[in-house]
């Protein structure tokens, strides 16, 4: 063959070659079946498509939930918000956040001015709450009191976190309503554990007077807890 017939027959492979790589499509040997590899879904998936979009919102927007309701709490309550150390520090998350079921003893802490009125920091008489089992999710319902949550714990893309949807049962009310249910008693936010034994129920931009509600967790039986 002379000099310009293979020099052609290398151009012809070359252009090929480059054409095949522009396309991206994969090579498929003769009677072969092309196939696309799919991931498993991820794991918000789940709790997205219960969750109104308003409360997507708020958990979306918990970084700045945090950042807002600290500069008002810090401006007249700084000592206190110290002293609760990583409690109200929100880069504290640890890994495995699910707790275990049984009763724990609970408190909440507002933090921010929703309102003018409102106070920029606030905390309550410690109460009871109790987690369970139900199907293959975790529940937290609080036991006492004249507004009591109650909702599910979700799994999360995020591995610290579990994702809380539930709603807030009144005084005269024998159950609390099903999330949903009424719009203006959601509770959207996430559940984190802190450290040995301790968790944390964080509620961003709540329909109330409040910025952020921090809800500590803290185990009624240690011995029950594992080590």
């Amino acid at each position: 063959m002379s000099r310009l017939g293979t020099s052609i027959l290398a151009t012809v492979a070359l252009v090929a070659a480059l054409s095949a790589c522009e396309t991206g499509k994969p090579r498929v040997l003769p009677g072969g079946v092309p196939t696309i590899e799919v991931g498993p879904p991820a794991k918000s998936e789940a709790w997205k498509a219960v969750a109104t979009g308003e409360d997507r919102g708020r958990i979306e927007r918990l970084s700045l939930a945090w950042q807002d309701a600290l500069v008002d709490a810090q401006k007249s309550n700084a000592a206190d918000v110290r002293r609760e150390g990583k409690l109200l520090v929100p880069g504290s998350a640890l890994p495995r956040p699910a707790p275990t079921p049984g009763s724990y003893n609970c408190r909440l802490i507002k933090l921010g001015k929703a309102t003018p009125a409102a106070k920029p920091y606030e905390t309550f008489k410690p109460f009871f709450c109790y987690i369970e089992v139900e199907g293959d999710l975790l529940t937290i319902v609080k036991q006492t009191g004249s507004q009591r949550p109650a909702g599910r714990l979700w799994e999360d893309d995020n591995p610290r976190r579990l994702v809380f949807l539930g709603s807030l049962a009144l005084a005269s009310e024998d159950q609390p309503l099903a999330y949903g249910d009424d719009p203006k008693r959601n509770m959207a936010g996430v559940l984190e554990r802190i450290g040995p034994f301790r968790w944390r129920l964080v509620i961003p931009w709540p329909q109330s007077t409040s910025k952020l509600d921090v809800f500590e967790l803290t185990p009624v039986d240690f011995a029950s807890q594992p080590q």
